[in-house]
């Protein structure tokens, strides 16, 4: 679903995951630090909306996510995952409820797989499940920010800034009085800076819960079963996940950032040594210069400095070995 905000003046369309809003318009750096003081907006209108309906709606969940919803407060945030069998990442889910309907906000493109999934779990419970992506336009506002929120707007309010399911055809008015609008590039280092992980970036079909420092986060260990638990149990309680992500200061003299996917090393081995890991996201970041996140076999020792294909590494520890 294309932004109308992509006709804004200097705006350069974003790729692969994020194509339909813009990656910049025109000062990366700018963006950001106007981001990090608290002003401006990122248009997030690509990414899927998913709404749940019913007295049973929070019962009905509780049993399928992650996390513990059954007391959940209207207007409280929270995020959530649905694991496989096996206990790997499926969804990533960003919740809130109105005190009538739980509104979630999820990776673009995901939402059919995830509401076909949830249909198929409704059996007895009085619950109904839309995709509400049409309609609505996830709009970040980030800590510190001032702007207003238009009256019955909903509203996810965390540490990081607020989440707002906007009227899609209120996007643009809203952005033109509360602007500068801010392209998803500014908004995804500041992510990586924060050491956040996204679904698609910093999974693969066989990450857990645990690997990303989610245990606590999107993660209830005290509450019922659901899908995958028993992997979450077992891994907490007996043993270590087999790898753990990293944040990555990058060499800032090289002029191309290392993609997602590029092998991990010892840089005592060089570029031809063992791999060890990962890049998921690289970064340029207006104070921090040129930064990642990365996928690293447990093992690696956390003072050990790294090869992210070519360019040197110094690694800090995000998840405990």
């Amino acid at each position: 679903m294309k932004s109308p905000l992509l006709s804004l003046p200097g705006a350069v369309p974003a790729e692969g995951r994020d194509e339909g809003v813009a990656a910049h318009y025109g000062d990366l750096f700018r963006e950001q630090r106007a981001l990090a003081d608290g002003s401006g907006l990122v248009d997030l209108s690509h990414r899927g909306v998913v709404a749940v309906t019913g007295s049973d709606r929070l019962a009905w969940l509780h049993l399928l996510i992650t996390q513990h919803v059954t007391e959940l407060a209207p207007g409280q945030a929270t995020e959530a995952l649905i694991l496989s069998a096996n206990g790997h990442i499926e969804h990533a889910l960003y919740l809130v409820d109105d005190g009538e309907t739980v509104w979630m906000h999820v990776e673009p493109g995901t939402q059919a797989d995830l509401i076909a999934y949830l249909e198929s779990m409704k059996f007895f419970y009085r619950v109904e499940v839309a995709d509400r992506t049409e309609d609505f336009a996830v709009v970040y506002l980030p800590a510190g920010s001032i702007a207003e929120v238009p009256d019955g707007a909903v509203v996810r309010e965390t540490p990081h800034g607020r989440d707002l399911f906007l009227p899609r055809a209120e996007l643009e008015a809203y952005a033109a009085e509360h602007g500068p609008v801010a392209g998803v590039l500014a908004y995804e280092a500041l992510r990586v800076e924060a050491h956040r992980p996204r679904l698609g970036f910093e999974t693969d079909h066989r990450t857990i819960p645990h690997e990303l420092g989610l245990i606590g986060v999107a993660v209830h260990l005290q509450k019922g079963c659901y899908r995958g638990q028993e992997t979450v149990a077992r891994v907490h309680n007996l043993g270590k996940p087999p790898r753990r992500l990293v944040f990555l200061h990058l060499d800032g003299s090289e002029v191309h950032l290392p993609g997602p996917g590029t092998p991990v090393r010892l840089a005592s081995d060089g570029p031809e040594g063992r791999q060890l890991g990962f890049v998921t996201t690289s970064a340029r970041h207006h104070e921090l210069g040129p930064i990642a996140l990365a996928l690293v076999k447990r093992n690696v020792a956390v003072d050990a400095h790294l090869l992210a294909g070519d360019t040197a590494a110094a690694q800090e520890t995000v998840v405990e070995p």
